[in-house]
């Protein structure tokens, strides 16, 4: 690894990623920025479960607005609903060691969806169930909507 490898990855990200690329191809390991390289591959797995948490508190937010502000019900609503499972699947179908991540990360999921729930809706917070009112196997299902439990 020389200085001007590790300066890369600090100046340009993508030009530096190449360039590894190009050095693991041509077997010139012992130029690589190693220290570097491991810090992103154990980051490769952070950012998929980050982004299977992100898209689950997303489902879990407008499953929420879809059962207690019913009046409000909008086809972009379903449509994010539809979209965030979607990429739950392929994250999934990708990764078979996330399948489960999900359910693992239901709890802390629901609690801050609840929270966005609130604010978004202008509902009081205690408007919404404190335990997830929804089972995984549901909220996963592409054609599960909570019924409204506004009457």
């Amino acid at each position: 690894m020389t200085y001007t490898t590790t300066l890369l990855y600090d100046t340009d990200f993508a030009q530096w990623a190449e360039q590894t690329a190009q050095m693991l191809k041509d077997g010139r390991f012992s130029e690589v920025d190693l220290e570097n390289l491991i810090e992103e591959v154990e980051d490769l797995s952070r950012r998929e479960r980050d982004a299977l948490y992100s898209n689950l508190k997303i489902i879990l937010l407008h499953l929420l607005k879809w059962e207690f502000q019913p009046h409000k019900q909008t086809n972009s609503w379903r449509a994010s609903i539809v979209e965030h499972r979607q990429r739950i699947k392929r994250q999934i179908k990708k990764s078979p060691s996330l399948k489960s991540y999900p359910e693992e990360i239901l709890s802390e999921c629901y609690t801050e969806a609840r929270e966005l729930a609130s604010v978004e809706t202008r509902l009081p917070f205690d408007t919404f169930p404190a335990e997830c009112p929804y089972a995984i196997a549901d909220i996963l299902d592409a054609a599960f909507l909570p019924d409204s439990c506004v009457e």
